[in-house]
């Protein structure tokens, strides 16, 4: 069963906390916890709780007893809304300071088919253009697009642009 924990409006940016979460993901709880216990940054705080949250609802919401088979499936940041601030500066200005927020989001579950995952979507199915297949003979490769140039590509230096213009004729007069 899937047990899921979220903390909103955490004074963590979004970005911070993805560096943690990402550590964890996929691991077992236990591991998980020990990893988070000795990650040197400040949201690993935040998500150790929220962690011990999803935990305590899988144990409390599921009647999961044993704690071993939790995995962490499911763990991602979604930014929150940004508290805005002024610092007054030098000479009437003013500075903006925004305090960033974010909501996490961990699930846990003691499945081992990989539960609280996406279906896999299936491949699209690419029609060869010599004709129908037979079953059992594998598909050609599908070629892959053709790029848009970036810009400036192909361009070496100014001088080669101008090489490939039309030369315009001399001003310099030929002496007979």
């Amino acid at each position: 069963m899937l047990a899921v924990a979220k903390a909103r409006f955490v004074r963590v940016s979004a970005r911070k906390a993805r560096l943690v979460l990402d550590k964890i993901r996929g691991k077992p709880v236990g591991e998980a916890l020990a990893t988070l216990s000795f990650t040197p940054r400040a949201a690993a705080r935040l998500v150790e709780k929220v962690l011990r949250s999803a935990v305590a609802n899988a144990e409390h919401n599921h009647q999961v007893r044993n704690l071993d088979d939790l995995r962490v499936v499911k763990a991602f940041a979604d930014g929150g809304p940004s508290m805005k601030r002024v610092q007054p500066r030098a000479m009437g200005r003013a500075f903006f300071i925004r305090h960033k927020t974010s909501h996490l989001t961990i699930g846990v579950s003691d499945e081992t088919n990989g539960a609280g995952r996406a279906a896999p979507t299936p491949a699209r199915a690419t029609t060869p253009a010599a004709g129908p297949t037979v079953p059992g003979e594998a598909t050609p490769p599908a070629a892959p697009k053709a790029r848009a140039p970036r810009r400036g590509a192909g361009r070496a230096t100014k001088g080669a642009a101008r090489a490939k213009t039309k030369s315009k004729p001399s001003r310099a007069k030929e002496k007979d």
